[in-house]
């Protein structure tokens, strides 16, 4: 009996041994995918860091074109602002002018004729034109 159970026990030793074995040889099978994962995410992460790397150069150069956009439109808002102020004051020299030239056609008209200031600018040019008309034939009529 004692060899029997010893036969067994040795069978069981053996089982457990050759399980053991397979499980190893899984182990390493898995051992092996994780170590090519590992390289792969490793390339994977250099290439993440390369173009980290890339798009922080690329940031910079568009922070110093922000930067001279800015300098640029700052620049050309300003001289709008001036042209503005110049074509408003040349504005209203020009409606001043236009004032003037009425105020002279409509003291230049005869007392029979009542007109009501106009300031449009068609209007203005055609009575300066007449009143400039009527001035000449005094002149030449005078000194003829």
């Amino acid at each position: 009996m004692s060899n029997g159970m010893g036969m067994m026990i040795e069978s069981l030793v053996a089982i457990l041994l050759m399980l053991t074995v397979g499980y190893c040889m899984l182990l390493n099978r898995r051992l092996k995918l994780l170590k090519a994962d590992e390289q792969a995410l490793r390339a994977t992460i250099s290439e993440l860091v390369t173009a980290t790397e890339i798009a922080e150069r690329a940031i910079a150069g568009l922070k110093v074109t922000v930067h001279e956009c800015d300098v640029g439109l700052g620049q050309r808002l300003n001289r709008a602002e001036a042209m503005a102020g110049d074509l408003e004051r040349r504005t209203a020299a020009g409606k001043d002018v236009l004032n003037r030239l009425s105020q002279i056609v409509i003291a230049s008209r005869p007392a029979e004729e009542p007109v009501m200031p106009n300031n449009d600018a068609r209007s203005v040019a055609v009575a300066a034109q007449a009143f400039a008309e009527r001035l000449r034939t005094k002149v030449h009529g005078i000194a003829a």
